[in-house]
Parts: structure tokens; sequence; C-alpha cells
């Protein structure tokens, strides 16, 4: 060791140096970590979108953005997918036989979708593209037919769907609600804007 004095100005030098230095690291890492995450502009352009639906609970539903769009996620209860078969003749479109918005095929059945209890749509009417309010309660209400079994009525022009999307007869809707491509990463998470496996 030697004897030889620390000169204090060299000391504040050298920490000031590690400060800077440290912050000029942390400066570089964080955007280079965020740019690994999917721009907003690649997210609006159609990157898929994760999803968590394990705190989901019967009669529930959440929306989430895909491609600027709100998809609905909802967890039918029994008694909803009971009332499916009930509204049939209503219907414009039971089984998806149109095609402005082609239906994936595992969703061309009486759920609309790849399990019976999760429905998963684009919230948009496919009149003028207004959003469609829940209207889950069964029987009379006002706007809604004495027979109401429970699905969403559009509040721009009283289009009325059912709770897998199905338009009604009679109405401005020409078709059935949008289903995107989506697919389940496990029992609790899905993917939404993709349905191909890697």
């Amino acid at each position: 060791m030697s004897d030889t004095p620390v000169d204090a100005s060299k000391r504040t030098w050298l920490i000031a140096s590690g400060c800077v230095g440290a912050a000029g690291v942390a400066g570089v890492a964080v955007p280079l970590v965020s740019s690994f995450q999917p721009s907003e502009l690649a997210k609006a352009a159609g990157a898929a979108v994760e999803v968590d639906i394990s705190a989901l609970k019967p009669g529930e539903k959440i929306t989430v953005e895909w491609r600027g769009k709100p998809v609905w996620i909802m967890k039918r209860t029994p008694e909803m997918l009971a009332s499916l078969k009930k509204v049939t003749p209503e219907l414009t479109y039971p089984h998806s036989e149109r095609n402005t918005f082609p239906t994936p095929e595992y969703a061309k059945n009486e759920w609309r979708s790849r399990k019976e209890d999760i429905f998963v749509a684009i919230g948009i009417c496919t009149h003028l593209g207004c959003s469609p309010s829940d209207k889950f309660t069964p029987g009379p209400q006002p706007s809604l037919p004495d027979n109401w079994q429970g699905g969403f009525l559009c509040p721009c022009h009283g289009s009325t769907f059912d709770l897998a999307g199905r338009a009604f007869k009679n109405k401005p809707a020409p078709d059935n609600l949008e289903i995107p491509p989506y697919m389940y990463l496990s029992d609790t998470r899905l993917l939404i804007g993709d349905d191909k496996k890697a």
C-alpha cells in the first residue's frame, strides 16, 4: 500500500464519472428492452393481443382492443347457452352462412366459438359501426321484445344480437357480429388476432 495521499478532486471526478456512466447504460438499456415489445403502430396494424381470462366469472364480459377495435370476451352461463337454441328461428343467419366477415371454421357452430362457454367477438354492429350494449337479462325491456332471451342491443338503430352475436331478423344489422381469429394458449390465456400455431 502506498503512503501517497489520495487527491480528493480525483475521487470526486471518478465517482461523478461512474454515476454518469451508469445513467448512460440505463438510458440505453431501457429503450432497447422496450423495443422488443410490439409498438402501438404494430398493435394497431394487427399484432396479436394476449389476454388473461382466469378472473372471468360466468355471466361476465371483458373488452380488449385489437386493431383499434373492441373485442368482447364473455363467459356464458349454462342458461345463456340454453337460450341460443330458443332464438334460432328468429335469426337472419343462425349458421353464419353469410360471408361479409368470413367466420372461422371453429366458430361455425351454434355457439360461434371454440369452447361453448367462452364467446369472442368484435363488438361493432354490422349496420353502421356503433358498439352494441349488453342486455344479458332475459325478459321484457325497453326497445326489446317481450320474449327477449338476452344478448346485445345496438343503441344507434335498434339492431339486436343474441348471446352468440347472431343478428335478429327484421333489424338494420345485415350480418352477425364478426369473430376475430383467436386461439387458446392455455385454459386461461387467449391470443386474439392469430389462430395458427407457429
